[in-house]
């Protein structure tokens, strides 16, 4: 719907300054956060496996025995560990689950978390992963029987397995166990319909492709590139479930092949590969394709071919190209990641007997690696032995992982992306919210909306003669938490002479949105780009619809700044006016040498007729003065309205403060039908403290009246040196 559009202009405030868009001054009520000092550490595992000259598996070896060389740099082995699975005993357990597991990949079918749960150590890790989004029916028949037979007769009682499918969506359909009924049960359960029978599509040209009376042949290019990156980001959020597990874990990845579209599909299968390495995951892919006959004129299955290519031999060729590009994505998987490609086969078993042969017994070593350049550039590995008669089996390498600092700007704008679809939000920098509506007709609103971000998480650099640094913002606006209705995407650029001001106050940025009445969930991410720390805040927002209530007023905003009004907006903002635009507070917290400054409006206010002229109280004088915007002295005889507001402070039950009445008898923004109240309120009377402010609107002509209040709290004058304008 139209009246659900984002319109978005922003403001960016460091309370008190004089920037065209940005202020800066100390605001009281955002907590400073106290510096920390973090450590972080990454092991890099390797696993080896040692064979004399007859192949046979040799289990004596020591952490002396080995060296460990990143490209070519000798690296201090920190941990060493033998896994000697084809001993392990196994008297007394029943239906172990391993910690650590590939819970987080998906939502299991199974009901309740498993009683049993025990050490990984000296079990084979096996993940099932069924990848049935592309499968047609004697596909899923074939790799669903073939996991059968294994479980059957071949499992040994140091196998655990977990069964993983991906159709529709991701499922963890059981998590690691060597109980095989219930491994059974789970295969059991799939069956021909749990494919989608998703095909490649066409690239557009008719020559080659099926002859299916259509009209035009499509150009799925699209389409096939979503394809292909589902399934590898598939096998990435697999992997990256299983990595609190220091073992080796073996993942039996079930797929008709895997076609990439030239480039677009390789940041996806490098990030496939870098996380299962990471997770210490080797991947043994499995084309349940199996030996394919290629005839020329295409399968009897199929329609008869367009154009000569069936004549030509140019369909076989296309289909062997086709065939093996489909191939090489998996067997790229199972290089970089230490496992091995089966291709070209009916016989199913190869697959199994290889996962246990390489998985009966081997070394893991681990390292810190002496290179610390978060570069995401490939370390190569080379493990040596001081024996000269054995041979060793391992990974060649891994990329390393890649920092903010040498991301590039596609990275960096998937990083906010990603940050706003996680279900966890980021903490490294603190961000605070507060939104406010007002009506612009009966269908549409204007909300405004404020982050804040405390200026000492902001690192600055000097350039030139200022210091400066930048911040991404990032937000969405869903209807109902489901349906994205408005988004806010901005870069802001800081600039100061000096950071020393800026590190004691707060930045706060503000931007707006135009919506219809609903319920919202609101999400912005903020991001530091000298480090890539990110701060999230997200909220749920409640926009009425005020012909439903019977005193129509918008939000009361509270605020102690007022800037010069800058931007494309200030026709349209309702906080600015008089060429100055109001800054909200967000936190509700002022100091006694501060004013109050609140300002609300009242919507469709009552008209009574043939009134006699109503004289106003004269103007308040004290502690307080507030009028309504353009209110007039007196209002003559005719059409006639009488808003009256004041407003009032209370600790507990007791009234402290309360302002003089003022009354409004006219409409200050007729296109609007609004009466827009904005009110000054020294604060130097009030004892420091927490009140309860209450704001008294009353339609006297309708009988209607509303008492919004709102916690705040008063503190006394900072003893901070005075506030510098930048």
């Amino acid at each position: 719907m139209g009246c659900r559009k984002f319109i978005a202009v922003a403001t960016l405030a460091f309370f008190g300054g004089e920037f065209p868009l940005v202020t800066m001054a100390q605001q009281a009520g955002v907590p400073q956060t106290a510096p920390a000092i973090r450590a972080t550490t990454e092991l890099v595992l390797v696993n080896v496996v040692a064979r004399d000259k007859k192949g046979n598996l040799v289990r004596d070896l020591k952490r002396e025995d080995f060296t460990v060389l990143e490209d070519g740099q000798k690296q201090q082995v920190s941990s060493f560990d033998f896994e000697n699975i084809d001993e392990m005993a196994l008297v007394g357990q029943t239906t172990p689950v391993a910690t650590g597991s590939a819970a987080e990949a998906g939502p299991a079918n199974a009901s309740g978390p498993s009683a049993a749960v025990v050490d990984a150590r000296d079990r084979r890790l096996i993940l099932l992963f069924f990848d049935f989004s592309a499968m047609d029916t004697d596909q899923i028949d074939r790799a669903v029987d073939s996991a059968k037979k294994y479980v059957d007769s071949r499992m040994q009682p140091a196998d655990m397995i977990a069964v993983v499918s991906l159709a529709t969506n991701m499922h963890l359909d059981l998590d690691f166990t060597d109980n095989k009924a219930k491994i059974l049960s789970v295969l059991r359960a799939y069956n021909s319909g749990s494919g989608q029978g998703f095909d490649s599509g066409g690239t557009g040209s008719s020559e080659g492709a099926a002859e299916t009376s259509g009209a035009f042949t499509a150009d799925d290019t699209d389409f096939n590139t979503f394809s292909a990156d589902r399934k590898l980001l598939a096998l990435q959020s697999l992997v990256q479930a299983v990595g609190k597990l220091s073992q080796k874990k073996s993942l039996i990845y079930f797929s008709n092949g895997i076609s990439q579209s030239g480039v677009d599909n390789q940041s996806a299968l490098r990030a496939a590969t870098a996380a299962a390495v990471k997770a210490n995951v080797a991947i043994y892919p499995l084309d349940v394709r199996g030996l394919q006959a290629l005839p020329g004129g295409g399968e009897a299955q199929n329609a008869s071919l367009h154009g000569q290519s069936a004549y030509t031999g140019a369909s076989v060729l296309n289909d062997l190209n086709s065939n093996a590009a489909s191939q090489d994505t998996l067997s790229t998987l199972a290089a970089d990641t230490g496992g091995k490609a089966f291709f070209d086969s009916n016989d199913f078993t190869g697959v199994f007997s290889q996962v246990q042969k390489d998985t009966s017994a081997y070394y893991i070593l681990g390292y810190t690696s002496s290179n610390h350049a978060k570069d995401g550039r490939f370390r190569h590995i080379k493990v040596v032995l001081n024996r000269s008669d054995l041979k060793l089996e391992y990974r060649a390498g891994y990329y390393a992982g890649r920092d903010f600092e040498h991301s590039n700007r596609n990275d960096r704008e998937q990083q906010l992306q990603d940050e706003l679809a996680a279900e966890l939000p980021a903490t490294d920098v603190a961000v605070y919210a507060g939104a406010s509506y007002f009506r612009r007709d009966d269908s549409h609103y204007f909300l405004a909306v404020s982050l804040v971000v405390p200026g000492s998480q902001i690192p600055f650099v000097q350039e030139k003669d200022k210091d400066s640094a930048t911040l991404d913002i990032a937000g969405v606006v869903l209807e109902g938490g489901k349906f994205q209705v408005g988004q806010l995407r901005d870069t802001v650029k800081l600039a100061v002479d000096s950071t020393q001001q800026v590190r004691r106050k707060n930045v706060q940025y503000n931007t707006s949105f135009v919506l219809a009445p609903g319920s919202y969930h609101l999400k912005f991410v903020v991001r530091e780009n000298r480090t890539g720390r990110m701060g999230t805040f997200e909220t749920d927002v409640q926009v009425p619809d005020l012909r439903k209530v019977p005193l129509r007023n918008s939000s009361v905003v509270l605020s102690s700044l007022r800037v010069p009004a800058t931007g494309k907006n200030k026709a349209t903002n309702p906080l600015v006016g008089d060429q100055t635009e109001l800054v909200p507070n967000v936190a509700h917290v002022f100091t006694q040498d501060q004013h109050l400054y609140l300002q609300f409006e009242v919507y469709d206010a009552a008209k009574r007729k043939n009134l006699m002229p109503v004289a106003l109280p004269p103007p308040a004088t004290g502690t307080s003065a507030a009028a309504p915007v353009n209110a007039s002295p007196a209002k003559p005889a005719g059409d006639s309205i009488r808003v009256l507001t004041s407003v009032e402070f209370l600790q507990g039950d007791v009234k402290v403060y309360e302002s003089k009445p003022i009354v409004a008898t006219e409409l200050t923004v007729p296109q609007r039908k609004a009466v827009v109240f904005q009110l000054d309120l020294p604060l130097q009377a009030l004892k420091p403290g927490y009140y309860t402010c209450q704001v008294n609107i009353i339609d006297d002509v309708a009988g209607n009246y509303a008492f919004p209040r709102w916690a705040m709290l008063i503190k006394e004058p900072a003893t901070a040196p005075p506030m510098t304008k930048f």
